[in-house]
């Protein structure tokens, strides 16, 4: 298959890049503005070439240095594509908070963009990360028959993404699918700034890991392998277009459970004394988050697989092979 990933010099595309490559067969147009993901975190997972994105999809993997929010690149970089990973996105609440419009823009006309260039380059599937976000103040599970009610402008971007697929697939037949991926972390996610990758960063550095609110919050932390296997799936299942799915474990973890669980996979790895500090609550964050996954395990045969401490001691390994 030929894939057009947009933000794939980030965590999830570079991960998503070598699990592809790793299976074979496929060939990779990669566009990304490098703000967050860099060249380098590309080559860590493959060989490439950079290129302007015109003429249709090559062999290999080509990185394309651009925008989202540049109409006229997307319908050049879309040609001969089978799958658009949408990926590239202004992520996490505490940016939407601070910048809503940029948020908005980015996140919202960022993908009818790519939605855009899909219609018009008849691309047979289209896969959006989207967020358990969208739903905000919802009682868990998080399920995909919930009514939306966002606590942050993120989560209100995602929703409005969301609702621009179904309208795509309703209206023009594009295969849209959106994914609401839970907390996700792993190797590869040394830019990331969610709570497990944060917590790591700063307990390497010798700092303290810092606590919004009391802890008791919850996520549903998945692990980036599942999450990979979940992007294939939804990019080749049959009879799936319009639909959203809860992509995470089911599992509602607090954030008080998740430091339990990784300061001894830090202190087996050499990091010990780690102080933990209690800090303010966090605009625009929601109290509980987890999702009901049975969706995705009925119409795409997913589930996640990899239990929080085998996960964390696999991402910590990662960050201790890598330099300080």
């Amino acid at each position: 298959m030929k894939w057009l990933i947009t933000g794939g010099c980030g965590f999830i595309g570079t991960a998503v890049i070598r699990s592809l490559l790793e299976e074979g067969g496929h060939d990779i147009r990669v566009l990304d503005k490098l703000v967050v993901g860099t060249r380098e975190d590309l080559a860590s997972v493959c060989e490439f070439s950079e290129g302007s994105g015109d003429g249709p999809i090559g062999s290999g993997v080509e990185l394309v240095v651009g925008d989202i929010m540049d109409e006229e690149l997307a319908l050049r970089v879309v040609e001969g594509a089978d799958v658009i990973l949408h990926l590239a996105a202004n992520t996490g609440v505490e940016p939407s908070v601070k910048d809503p419009r940029y948020d908005c823009v980015t996140n919202v006309v960022g993908t009818l963009n790519y939605l855009e260039a899909a219609r018009h380059g008849g691309v047979g599937r289209f896969v959006s990360a989207s967020s358990g976000a969208s739903l905000g103040a919802v009682d868990p599970p998080y399920h995909e028959e919930l009514p939306a009610h966002p606590v942050s402008p993120y989560g209100a971007s995602k929703v409005a993404g969301e609702g621009y697929c179904s309208a795509y697939f309703r209206t023009f037949g594009v295969q849209t699918v959106a994914l609401r991926f839970g907390n996700v972390y792993g190797p590869l996610s040394g830019h990331k700034n969610s709570a497990v990758a944060k917590f790591i960063r700063r307990a390497r550095n010798g700092e303290a890991i810092e606590v919004y609110g009391d802890g008791t919050q919850t996520r549903d932390y998945v692990y980036i392998d599942d999450l990979v296997k979940a992007i294939k799936l939804s990019a080749t299942v049959e009879g799936v277009g319009g639909e959203v799915f809860q992509i995470a474990t089911s599992t509602e973890t607090t954030v008080r459970e998740l430091i339990d669980i990784l300061l001894p996979v830090l202190a087996s790895a050499g990091i010990k004394d780690v102080e933990v500090r209690q800090g303010s609550p966090r605009q625009g964050d929601v109290q509980r988050n987890y999702s009901d996954t049975s969706k995705a395990a009925a119409l795409l045969g997913w589930q996640a697989e990899v239990a929080l401490p085998d996960g964390l001691r696999r991402t910590v390994d990662w960050f201790m092979e890598r330099p300080a």
